[in-house]
């Protein structure tokens, strides 16, 4: 089963907020406190999860490897290679990452496999597809 998901980031001024999704996801969750807590990486950094389509553990990875994405590298898109590889590496090919302050996307994932969060003010959409 595969989802179609729109998202629009708009984020100049690093306050504004994206608008919501649309399709049958569940509800986003949001604030997110960064975990998992013993990582160093992620700790002081605020991660807010608006939608989801994945299992926790997954989420987890998905964090953690922004984490070291944005630690590692300071390009939106040497960011969104790492992060995209890594991925593919662990869970399978062709996994798929947007990284940035303003963008807008409509894609189709497959199920459990989709993840839209705040990294701080950037935004990073991550899903798999094909």
């Amino acid at each position: 089963m595969t989802f179609t998901v729109d998202v629009d980031f708009d984020c100049p001024d690093n306050t504004a907020a994206p608008s919501q999704p649309s399709g049958p996801l569940p509800a986003a969750r949001s604030p997110v406190p960064p975990f998992p807590a013993t990582s160093g990486a992620v700790l002081g950094r605020r991660v807010v999860i608006k939608n989801v389509d994945m299992s926790e553990g997954m989420q987890e990875d998905a964090i953690e490897c922004a984490s070291q994405a944005q630690d590692r590298f300071s390009v939106e898109k040497d960011i969104a290679a790492h992060i995209k590889k890594e991925f593919d590496r662990k869970y399978g090919p062709i996994w798929h990452c947007v990284v940035g302050r303003n963008f807008g996307s409509y894609v189709t994932h497959e199920t459990k496999h989709f993840i839209y969060l705040y990294f701080g003010p950037v935004a990073i959409l991550l899903f798999k597809s094909g």
